[in-house]
């Protein structure tokens, strides 16, 4: 079969399209023919050999997310029955073979139903966003109905999945972006407001659209340009959740301790497993209802996967970026 396959770590150029031998559903394991995969952040870290949470065994096949059809199930299989649509969300560990290929092979607890109304891209675009979304706001934010969110930076694969939970929940939600074609998606996704991204000098002009009032919950995913802004801005007692960081700060600790506000953060690799499992309840509950439903931005056929990943690096594009496999 054909995949992506990694021999050495380093960059984009690393990811090889070749074919590679299949592999047999064992005992507990599911056998999946792939139709998408989804391509995360984490899989350009991976990539580089030297990402704390995952350091994988060269060579390797890619992917942590996918979506397709079951062709064959190992002894004791009970979750999913060949001819069953599904989406793949291997992150907590176990076997996985890789999604960045034509079929993969995985532990049954990282094979869910996937609804008929539900495209194999969206399936692809679950997983390590979905989880993440759900993680943030309601494992660690707590978000409550009634509740204001600022999502700042909504237009991504996580930020637009946040805004539709956050809205199925009652939660009035403020997103941010930069572009107007990410501006569209995060009005299209539910968002109340949507407006630039907030800096120090807009913060008393985005309190006033919430009548003087700051936001109980910062979904925040550039946390070393936005924290200290986000203490300036966020409701006293309010919750802070920071998602994504490319370096350091250096902020005042007085502002958290004018709002006794707390500043919280969250990779899904360290979530235990009763809460990882919730979150997958909770994720496939919205999917089924239809409050949830993954915004694609980009596709492109997987033998451009090194395409993807560079797309990825640069930061172009909105919305969540799928392989698509033959």
């Amino acid at each position: 079969m054909k995949a992506i396959q990694v021999t050495e770590f380093g960059g984009p150029e690393k990811l090889v399209f070749t074919d590679v031998e299949e592999v047999v559903a064992g005992k507990g394991e599911v056998f999946v023919r792939l139709y998408a995969a989804g391509v995360n952040p984490s899989d350009t870290y991976t990539l580089t050999g030297t990402y704390a949470f995952s350091v994988p065994q060269l060579p390797y096949t890619p992917g942590l997310d996918g979506a397709g059809i079951v062709e064959a199930v190992g002894e004791e299989v009970t979750n999913v029955r060949v001819g069953d649509r599904v989406f793949i969300a291997s992150l907590m560990g176990g076997k996985s073979t890789g999604t960045f290929a034509q079929k993969v092979v995985c532990d049954a607890a990282s094979v869910h139903p996937l609804p008929d109304q539900v495209s194999f891209e969206q399936g692809a675009a679950l997983g390590v966003p979905a989880l993440t979304a759900y993680r943030a706001l309601f494992q660690r934010a707590c978000l409550k109905p009634g509740q204001t969110v600022l999502i700042h930076g909504a237009s991504g694969g996580v930020g637009l999945q946040a805004v539709q939970m956050a809205k199925a929940h009652g939660a009035t939600v403020i997103g941010t972006a930069s572009k107007p074609e990410g501006k569209k998606m995060v009005q299209q996704a539910g968002a109340d407001l949507v407006i630039d991204h907030v800096t120090e000098a807009t913060t008393e002009e985005v309190r006033a659209l919430m009548d003087g009032n700051g936001p109980n919950v910062i979904i925040e995913f550039l946390a070393n340009k936005n924290l200290e802004t986000d203490l300036k801005l966020i409701a006293p007692f309010g919750k802070i959740v920071i998602i994504g960081n490319r370096g350091s700060i250096e902020i005042n600790p007085r502002l958290a301790m004018q709002k006794e506000c707390d500043i919280l953060a969250t990779a899904l690799w360290n979530a235990p497993k009763e809460e990882y499992e919730q979150s997958i309840h909770g994720v496939i509950g919205m999917l089924t209802s239809g409050a949830l439903r993954p915004v694609i931005g980009t596709t492109m056929p997987l033998q451009q996967a090194s395409q993807g990943f560079e797309q990825l690096e640069k930061g172009i594009g909105n919305g969540k970026l799928v392989l698509t496999i033959d």
